[in-house]
């Protein structure tokens, strides 16, 4: 793994809430934050979430976890007690999903984010990171899609993270809470689960391929994602967590590469990987109709992280497919 920039170093020592944890980008930050000697303390349900996931870290005497529910406000007075600063990573993912069960949706992403957001105020907590998406930009045709450049909502999921952004920014004007979003563009790397109908691209792609199955592809294959290996949105919010800019603060961000490819470009570069890997990738491919509330073509411009935040990314696609392939052998 590439280093992360120096700064984020002032996080040692530090106790830091992650909630959603034992997700696939939340245990990926846990690992980072504990590398970077880090006190990291995880709530998380387990709804999502897996506790293989953090296995590895059981055995370190600065890592802690607490099964409870963001909504429970008991819950999160609680674990927020010698707490400095929250990484909100918990969410229920999926635009499928949201449309399906829109309620649940509303209840844990928006209605759950309120309460650990109020009790993080009450405990006098004034960094707040939290996970955005790139959904929140609905049915812009802008490309790049910018921050301040959004369209109309296209999924309750969508619904529920502009929902988030403005809650945060309503706790920063009101209540001086340094806080930051983080809107991912479809990110892919370690940890991530294959398994499930509300299951990302990527995992997907590759378990069909190595263990043979039917690759379903929603609409012709052309449709454009900025993929971001998961490093390089661990490597956003230890920005965020460690930042002294104070125009940063209130503010959301894009978290991705800057580059777009097409779903074809992804499964492409899956074989190749497997190929070079000496595994023949054993599939049959299928395109479908085009999945309600998906959007066309999604680019991230980067400009305003960097900006605000140094944020440039650690890894380009080819390099995350790499080592996300290795993770997988």
């Amino acid at each position: 793994m590439k280093r992360f920039p120096a700064g984020v170093e002032a996080l040692k020592g530090k106790h830091i809430l992650v909630t959603g944890g034992a997700g696939f980008i939340g245990s990926n930050l846990v690992e980072a934050l504990l590398r970077l000697e880090a006190r990291v303390t995880v709530l998380d349900n387990l709804s999502t979430g897996f506790e293989k996931n953090l296995e590895e870290f059981a055995g370190n005497a600065n890592f802690s976890f607490v099964k409870g529910d963001i909504r429970d406000a008991e819950t999160c007075n609680e674990v927020l007690k010698g707490i400095d600063a929250i990484s909100h990573q918990a969410a229920l993912g999926s635009v499928p999903r949201s449309i399906e069960f829109p309620l649940t949706t509303h209840d844990v992403n928006a209605t759950g984010f309120l309460t650990i957001l109020q009790a993080a105020k009450e405990a006098g907590i004034q960094r707040f990171v939290y996970a955005s998406s790139s959904s929140v930009y609905g049915d812009s045709l802008a490309s790049p899609k910018a921050e301040g450049m959004e369209g109309n909502a296209l999924s309750p999921y969508a619904v529920s993270k502009q929902l988030n952004e403005q809650y945060a920014g309503v706790y920063y004007r009101l209540h001086h809470m340094q806080t930051i979003g983080l809107r991912y563009f479809n990110v892919f790397g370690p940890r991530q689960n294959p398994d499930g109908v509300y299951a990302a691209a990527i995992p997907k792609f590759l378990d069909k391929m190595k263990h043979g199955g039917e690759i379903i592809v929603n609409g012709d294959g052309n449709q454009t994602r900025d993929f971001t290996f998961v490093q390089n949105a661990v490597l956003a919010n230890l920005l965020s967590l460690s930042s002294t800019n104070e125009q940063a603060y209130g503010r959301v961000y894009n978290v991705a590469c800057g580059r777009s490819l097409t779903l074809n470009d992804v499964i492409g570069s899956l074989e190749d990987g497997l190929k070079t890997s000496g595994i023949s990738a054993v599939h049959t491919l299928v395109y479908g109709p085009k999945r309600v509330g998906d959007i066309q073509d999604s680019l991230a411009d980067i400009s305003a992280i960097h900006q605000a935040l140094a944020y440039d990314p650690l890894y380009t696609f080819e390099e995350g497919i790499d080592l996300y392939l290795a993770f997988n052998k």
